[in-house]
């Protein structure tokens, strides 16, 4: 049982899988980082000096006990989530661009091998 998880687990997609969620998790953070410490600042600007991340509605209560919706964290994740798909969409898009400019490379028909030369002169020789 031990043997056939781990050769499951050794197959190159399954490590290509894990390799991409780590880079995954990573982007997410820079990704967070850019809209909550550049793009949130600016956005705030344009909307007269609200800070999105405390845009929130109070359904009920007041001070700590209240029940409220963050509308500015969930406007927050959207642009997150904007952000990360649009990036892995351009990366696929670039990845899929080498694999055709490399598919489009004329190959060159490989040497024959020294035996067929050396037929094909004896052969020539033969005719004369």
């Amino acid at each position: 049982m031990f043997k056939e998880f781990k050769q499951f687990a050794m197959k190159g997609n399954v490590l290509d899988l894990a390799v991409g969620m780590i880079i995954g998790a990573a982007f997410t953070s820079i990704v967070k980082g850019l809209v909550d410490n550049i793009l949130g600042p600016i956005l705030g600007l344009i909307t007269g000096g609200v800070n999105l991340t405390y845009m929130k509605i109070v359904l009920s209560g007041e001070g700590e006990a209240a029940v409220t919706m963050n509308i500015g964290l969930f406007i927050q994740s959207v642009i997150n989530f904007i952000l990360v798909a649009f990036s892995v969409f351009l990366l696929v898009k670039a990845i899929r661009s080498m694999e055709k400019k490399e598919e489009a490379k004329p190959v060159d028909p490989p040497a024959p091998p020294k035996s067929e030369i050396l037929l094909e002169e004896i052969r020539d020789l033969l005719k004369k």
